[in-house]
């Protein structure tokens, strides 16, 4: 999706609020998502913008370098993470190379 950025760099402090602020006047925000730690429900420090056109997230792309609630943000195209595909289950565990129980 070209019209979803990643915003790193971002202050601990920051509200979606501030970032609808600060990208808003590149165009329609159609989300702003700041990325939270499941155990503490604190800032990770990143966050997601998605705008309704690819045109506007280009030009939201201008803020890279700029400060916003006190810090200087990194601001690229969002790039999809890719998935794991072992299916989970076991990992990691260690103990005897030959697959046999120790006593």
């Amino acid at each position: 999706m070209a019209n979803k950025l990643f915003v790193g760099n971002l202050a601990f402090a920051a509200t979606e609020q501030d970032l609808e602020e600060a990208f808003g006047a590149f165009g329609e925000i159609e989300e702003c998502k700041i990325i939270l730690d499941r155990e503490t429900g604190r800032s990770r420090g990143f966050a997601f913008v998605t705008f309704s056109s690819t045109d506007a997230a280009e030009a939201a792309l201008a803020l890279d370098g700029q400060d916003v609630a006190g810090r200087s943000i990194r601001v690229s195209i969002a790039t999809e993470r890719p998935r794991n595909n072992n299916g989970g289950g076991r990992r990691g565990f260690g103990g005897n190379r030959e697959g046999g129980r120790r006593f």
